[in-house]
């Protein structure tokens, strides 16, 4: 008997390890497993100044020529107008679901006080659309785009009043929506919003100060950045609350936050620069993980930035364990990190010199190359399943930007795209097979759209936008016909040498 039985479990594991490198379909995923692709409101919908919608700091920053080669999201892929050819394609494709955003300044315009009716007759268009055609709507309520009224009223994010305006914003959302919407995401990447806003002072609103910062005539790197995140953090306990109290016994949805996931190695074999990546994973995935399970930031963040860090009461840190149903992450790359050995007084340091880390690729990312390493979303995983009690996860965004000299230009061949995805789903699958408990993968981006780091030049969609043409026409890239053949069944090739790199770490 002892010896059938050891025979049983070498067979088993050999079934095993047979299975990770066969070919995969999507049905070696669990029962319930959302695929699909996303976008966000500013990104995507234009008609900015059409049917009551007024501007937000992106609409500022962007007609103000501060975005890459100067271009401005007025018409973008023009989503506003061609909600039911987008959402054809998807059910042509086969997604699951479609993750998207509602622009708070459509909505409400004002930020605060009534509710606009063409906004509101668009959005419940697109969500009765979707579920029509069988997709799923995943509705981010706040993605960057902060009414500018807000912003000019009390500084925005450096506001304690943003809680309660944004509080309200949501419960029009889930009163308005929620008998059909059953994903929520409150708000999408705190984690770098604010670094470019009130650090870099990269993107909007443009906060910084010297030498952190450029071209900013306002702000303070030291603590406005903790300061927006402390307040974003509130805002999201506060409509988690709101929705757990009020609305989700009968609605039967879930609700959830989304962050941005870069990961962070060292970029020697130096005991220095191991710890500059472990902080900078704390810093960088800790700043919200750690509240969001422990009720309090990181220790690391604790001894480094001292009391430019905001406090939490016992009744904050009560509300914010456990305020989420899932948590989303958006993953793109991995960032070599050096350690920085110069040494800063308490009120001369900003979020990286706190972090005493130099990530060492912003360059490239700024360029709009992102590089494929499909082990580190592996690594990323396991790093949320140790140390964070392995949450239910949403990969919200993963995708693959090329570009081209002329922005817009038709161009259906995108090989490596496919190539991308199938490195990631297949790592995601072993990732899975190790224990993580990831519920759901959307690629970025369903269409081409105005990137915020990297204006048209730069495209992610599985879907082309002619943005030459004033109506904007769509075509699938060969990256949409693989990705639908997957979803109907179709096989990944045997896995890659990157899958196998993240299986042997």
């Amino acid at each position: 008997m002892v010896i059938m039985a050891l025979l049983l479990i070498f067979l088993l594991c050999l079934s095993t390890s047979l299975r990770d490198t066969a070919a995969l379909t999507r049905h070696d995923f669990p029962k319930g497993f959302i695929f699909g692709a996303g976008t966000s409101a500013f990104q995507v919908e234009g008609a900015t100044d059409e049917d009551g919608r007024k501007p937000s700091i992106w609409d500022t920053f962007t007609n103000q020529g501060y975005s890459f080669d100067k271009a401005t999201a007025n018409v973008s892929a023009d989503q506003y107008h061609h909600y039911k050819d987008d959402v054809k394609l998807m059910r042509d494709m086969g997604l699951d679901a479609y993750r998207f955003s509602i622009a708070w300044s459509r909505l409400i315009p004002d930020g605060r006080g009534e509710i606009n009716p063409k906004g509101l007759e668009y959005y419940n268009n697109l969500i009765d659309e979707l579920i029509r055609q069988g997709i799923q709507p995943h509705v981010t309520i706040y993605h960057f785009d902060l009414p500018q009224s807000l912003q000019d009223e009390y500084d925005g994010l450096l506001s304690p009043r943003f809680i309660e305006d944004y509080t309200a914003y949501a419960e029009a959302c889930f009163k308005s929506f929620g008998d059909r919407v059953k994903y929520w995401v409150t708000i999408n990447e705190p984690n770098i919003d604010t670094i470019g806003g009130f650090d870099t002072g990269t993107l909007p609103p443009q906060r910084c100060s010297y030498p952190f910062g450029v071209n900013c005539t306002v702000g303070d790197s030291t603590t406005e950045p903790y300061l927006a995140a402390h307040h974003l953090l509130l805002a999201h306990a506060s409509a988690v609350s709101l929705y757990r109290d009020k609305y989700q016994a009968t609605q039967r949805g879930q609700i959830g936050i989304t962050l941005l996931g870069w990961w962070h190695e060292p970029a020697t074999n130096s005991s220095q620069d191991a710890a500059a990546a472990t902080r900078m994973n704390d810093f960088h995935i800790g700043w919200f993980m750690h509240p969001l399970v422990h009720g309090d930031y990181p220790t690391v963040m604790r001894s480094r930035v001292g009391a430019r860090l905001p406090g939490l009461t016992a009744e904050q840190s009560k509300n914010l364990v456990r305020s989420f149903d899932f948590i989303g992450f958006n993953h793109y790359i991995v960032l070599q990190v050096q350690a920085d050995k110069r040494e800063f007084s308490q009120m001369q340091r900003d979020y990286y010199a706190d972090a005493a880390a130099i990530p060492s690729q912003f360059e490239h990312i700024r360029e709009g190359h992102l590089d494929d390493a499909p082990w580190a979303l592996g690594k990323l995983l396991d790093h949320l399943r140790l140390l964070y009690g392995n949450p239910p996860i949403m990969i919200h965004e993963n995708g693959f930007s090329d570009t081209s000299e002329v922005p817009g230009k038709i161009e259906y061949d995108d090989d490596d795209r496919s190539e991308f995805l199938q490195d990631y789903i297949e790592v995601l699958y072993l990732s899975m097979q190790n224990g993580s408990n990831v519920r759901g993968y959307f690629v970025w981006s369903f269409l081409d759209v105005f990137e915020f780091l990297f204006g048209y030049r730069s495209r992610f969609g599985l879907c082309g936008v002619d943005m030459n043409v004033e109506g904007r026409t769509r075509y699938m890239r060969k990256s949409a016909h693989w990705y639908s053949g997957f979803l109907n069944g179709g096989e990944l090739r045997p896995v890659s040498p990157s899958a196998k790199a993240y299986s042997a770490a």
